[in-house]
Order: C-alpha cells, then structure tokens, then sequence
C-alpha cells in the first residue's frame, strides 16, 4: 500500500529503518518534491553523524553502578555536583533527539539536581553547547547574515523580546542561531566565534520562575556556563574560556539583551 499524506513523522520513521517498505518509493517522491523536509530530512542524518562521532566512545560505556542503583531505588537520588562525561553525553544526546522530534521528555534533566533552579538551566545550557557548538555545517538554524530575521523569528518563538549582542569588543562575531526545547518551553541559543575557531554560545529562555546567578561546570576541563535567573527569563553564556574572560563576556552579553527587553 502507498500513501501520500507524509509528515515530520514519516522522516523519523524512514530514518529509523521503520518505514514500510511498500511506502518508500512514495516517500521518497514526496521528499523530491517538498524540499524543505528533504533539506530536514538531511541535516537530522547529520546531527545524528556528528552526535555519534561526538560521543562514540562515551556512550559505549557501562552506565555507572551509582546510576543503576538510582533507576532500581536502591539510593536517593540526590548526588555530589561532580558529573562524569557519561552523564553530560547522555544529556547532550537528549537534547539533539528532543531538537531533531520537536518535542521534549518530561523528568529527564532531573535527575540528581541539587538544585533545579540553577543546575537544571545550566545543564541544559552546556549540553546544548556540547552539541552544536562543534558542529560546522549545521551548527544553526538561521545565519547571522540574516540577524534580523533570526532576532524576530526567535523572539516570537520564546515570547521573549530578544537582541543578539554584539560581542565584537570581546573579540566574537555572531555565526546565528537555532531553536531549542527548554523543559516546558523554548530557548533561544546564540552561536559566536572568535578569529581562533573558539566558540561561545547564549541560552536564553522566557521559562524561570527563580532568581539566582552563578558559574556551573557539569564536567571537569568541560565548558562553563555563566548564567542569571530573574524576572521571568534566564540567560546563560558557556564556552571553554578562562573564567574571568568568560565571565566578562557573559557581563557584556546580559547588559546587552537586559537594554533588548527594555528597548
């Protein structure tokens, strides 16, 4: 049997190996002529590349005896702030499945959080970084050569009034951006670059009922994020700076997008 009436779902399904064989030709007709999903159909294959060459080796590992205690209830929940690279692998490889379907899964950043007002935003922030900030070729939705757009389409889809910083002064220039879950909500993240390759990210979101600022490193020699809870949003800029540069940096950037909300 074939069919015509193919979605997002139907890429997933063929990518997974689930499409019925009947149905494929069909597919792949509609892919030919809906170039859109083709060009998504596409750049999924590719996440999924550079996630897999990204953390080949981490993710072969045996799930630490700590963790498998936690999922069979044998200890609380509750652990040290020390996280290994297993942990953040898992979180990055949560976030490029959650960005790939459009959708998020609930409780799966909770677990072990000291505390969800800061740890939570801060993960998630660094695991996003993880992922996209090593990426070349689709390490953004929407280039900077086309910031405008880029400032209204993400301003709109977080509900939240955004304005990319200049950070040339610090020495980056903005390379773009994407849309990303964010617990129950959307993020925006913004993607710089320094004459070196070095790269910074923003995570901001609409979505924070706390109040709270600080530096969070999920993983030893892993990037940073600097971030601020408050009135309604967070902010978060990560990267493998020194801390006083990228402290300095995160000042600049949240002076910048504090002047956005209020312009």
């Amino acid at each position: 049997m074939t069919r015509h009436d193919f979605s997002e779902r139907d890429i997933h399904m063929a990518l997974d190996g689930e499409l019925p064989g009947d149905e494929r030709t069909a597919y792949d007709a509609w892919l030919d002529a809906n170039p859109e999903m083709k060009a998504r159909s596409a750049r999924y294959v590719a996440d999924g590349a550079a996630l897999h060459a990204a953390f080949a080796g981490v993710l072969d590992e045996p799930v630490p005896a700590r963790l498998q205690k936690i999922v069979f209830g044998e200890t609380p929940a509750r652990t040290a702030r020390g996280r290994s690279r297993w942990w953040l692998a898992a979180a990055a490889a949560a976030v490029l499945a959650i960005g790939g379907a459009g959708g998020y899964v609930a409780g799966i950043d909770r677990l072990g959080l000291d505390d969800p007002a800061n740890d939570q935003f801060a993960e998630q922030a660094i695991a996003a970084h993880v992922i996209y900030a090593a990426e070349k070729r689709y390490a953004v939705e929407v280039p900077a050569s086309d910031k405008d757009h880029l400032q209204t389409w993400l301003s709109n889809r977080i509900g939240l009034k955004l304005v990319a910083p200049d950070l040339a002064a610090e020495g980056f220039q903005l390379v773009g951006g994407r849309l990303l879950p964010a617990g129950h909500g959307k993020a925006a993240m913004l993607l710089y670059e320094d004459d070196k390759g070095e790269r910074i990210s923003l995570f901001v979101t609409a979505e924070s009922a706390g109040k709270a600022k600080g530096t969070y490193g999920s993983a030893e020699n892993g990037p940073e994020a600097v971030y601020w809870l408050d009135k309604g949003y967070a902010c978060a800029v990560v990267g493998s700076l020194p801390r006083a540069q990228l402290t300095s940096v995160a000042k600049s950037a949240y002076s910048q997008l504090l002047a956005g909300l209020a312009g």
